[in-house]
């Protein structure tokens, strides 16, 4: 008998209301004239739109990104000057460019170094205990970013630096024992216990030659409050997640977290086989989704509803003594136009395997030669995408099309009904024959879609593709899934893979990894 196919995703339509002008701001000294602008109108759809604060992110990744959104969003609800000067003074303050010397030469853009911090001792214990988030907190970097806002506002470019990465730290003073270290290895996320935010950002510089021009800090708390406030963030799979680690239990389909299970999701690392990878592709799918949920929601029309989101999020924020108002308020202007094209997301290229050292353990090696190549384009503020080719929004399914081989056959009298059902899957990227056949008495009223039962996991993902199908198993069809047209066919829905064509450095853009 046959199995009903899954019922059609629902599809998120996103639609970008313009924001009015922001209210006329206090009068401030200026040392300059003050220039007048004419508000811009945000463009749905487009790369640009690059904002400084979509870098927070939650610890491990995305946890940081999705801190950092908020802060600055609010220059674009047009909150004020005043209320944006009243949040700022809840912001924890450090200074990790004191008596720098030496410095990289600034490039064009903004660049933020994004620390997320253990912070598991401000999480109470009914949420550690559901969380799973017990043991002793390690003060030291759980993540590390560098985000490289573009000089015109319209892209935001997110670097993952490894935690483990294999680096030689440069001179400093113990933070905790005073004791005078000369340069010598360690793990990156080392600098932050025996140096603090100090040495943390002299050690990212000299790796990456990158002048950093602000610092900012984030820990649990802030990340599960921020998602909480905003009503959650919708996050979909096409296979199950689950981790007995961190709690992390996902069936298929579209799911709308809250703060802990956020928590959960971003942390997981133990879904699969795919380790650190997979982690930082799910954190980057949950990036895009929070700037997703920030830029269609009507949060930026909501001074009320933003207000409540920063506050929440700078109650566990630290950052360098320059990242103020003016900053917030200047980069809150970019958010109009923010959308999750706007964001492009990469990781360092490493060396395959693993590097050990002595004393230390088993590191990461960067791939010298092309993380130069890497950290140049940040400094000459180009795009690291630009040369991922776009691609339409389209339901993820657990297999990519591109590797299941369909036979059409039209099972209808209708002339040419094959060839239309042939050329429309074959569009959204399945291997077809090309050559449909006739099947079937001919009046066939419903689609059917027959499969080995070997290679289920495929003729789900066709049938995704096919709302409305009939699926029946046939023992011993082989790994060619048959197609029998019906009259019901109207249309072939677009599917994708779970993950994503990456372009060079692993690049992928918020739009590619979003619910469709």
């Amino acid at each position: 008998m046959g199995l009903p196919c899954e019922s059609p995703t629902r599809t998120a339509e996103v639609s970008l209301v313009p924001t009015p002008p922001p209210p006329p701001r206090p009068p401030h000294p200026r040392t300059a004239p003050p220039q007048h602008r004419t508000p811009r109108r945000p463009r749905a759809g487009r790369r640009g739109g690059g904002r400084a604060g979509g870098p927070k992110k939650p610890p491990r990744w995305g946890m940081r990104l999705a801190t950092g959104l908020s802060v600055l969003v609010l220059g674009a609800g047009g909150i004020g000057h005043a209320v944006v000067s009243n949040l700022e003074t809840g912001i924890d303050r450090v200074d990790p460019f004191k008596d720098m010397k030496n410095r990289p030469e600034g490039g064009h853009g903004t660049n933020l170094l994004l620390v997320g911090t253990d912070g598991r001792d401000t999480i109470t214990k009914a949420q550690k205990k559901k969380y799973k988030l017990g043991g002793t907190p390690c003060h030291c970097t759980d993540t590390l970013m560098l985000v490289h806002l573009s000089a015109d506002k319209q892209r935001a470019s997110v670097v993952s630096l490894p935690r483990d990465s294999y680096v030689e730290i440069p001179a400093h003073t113990d933070r905790t024992t005073d004791e005078e270290h000369s340069p010598h290895p360690v793990k990156l996320n080392a600098a932050y216990a025996e140096g603090g935010p100090h040495l943390t950002v002299r050690t990212v510089e000299q790796m990456t030659g990158i002048k950093i021009d602000h610092y900012l800090e984030v820990d649990f708390t802030s990340f599960m409050k921020t998602v909480d406030t905003l009503g959650g963030v919708e996050i979909c799979t096409a296979r199950p997640l689950k981790d007995s680690y961190t709690g992390l239990n996902l069936a298929p389909g579209t799911h709308k977290l809250d703060g802990g299970e956020a928590l959960q999701y971003v942390r997981s690392r133990h879904v699969d086989g795919t380790a650190d990878l997979g982690r930082v592709q799910r954190q980057q799918k949950f990036v895009a989704a929070l700037i997703e949920q920030t830029t269609s929601s009507g949060l930026l029309m909501n001074p009320v509803k933003l207000q409540q989101v920063a506050s929440s999020m700078l109650a566990s924020v630290r950052a360098d003594k320059g990242f103020g108002t003016e900053q917030m308020l200047e980069l809150g202007q970019a958010m109009r136009g923010f959308t999750p094209a706007s964001s492009e997301f990469a990781s360092v290229p490493v060396v395959e395997g693993g590097y050990p050292v002595k004393g230390i353990g088993t590191t990461v090696k960067w791939d010298t030669r092309e993380a130069k190549k890497l950290f140049r384009a940040l400094r000459e503020d180009e795009p690291l995408a630009r040369h991922l080719p776009r691609q339409p929004r389209a339901t993820v399914v657990g297999v990519a099309p591109e590797q299941i081989r369909v036979q059409v056959y039209n099972g209808t009298p209708k002339d040419g009904l094959g060839q239309t059902v042939d050329a429309a899957l074959r569009s959204t990227g399945f291997n077809t024959t090309r050559a449909p056949l006739n099947g079937g008495p001919g009046d066939r009223l419903r689609t059917l879609v027959t499969y080995d039962p070997r290679w289920d996991r495929s003729a789900k993902a066709l049938a995704t593709a096919l709302p409305g199908c009939e699926l029946r198993p046939v023992k011993g069809q082989g790994g060619t899934m048959k197609v029998t047209a019906g009259s019901d066919f109207t249309k072939v829905r677009p599917v994708k893979a779970e993950d994503p064509r990456r372009g060079e450095f692993g690049t992928v853009t918020g739009d590619q990894v979003i619910c469709p």
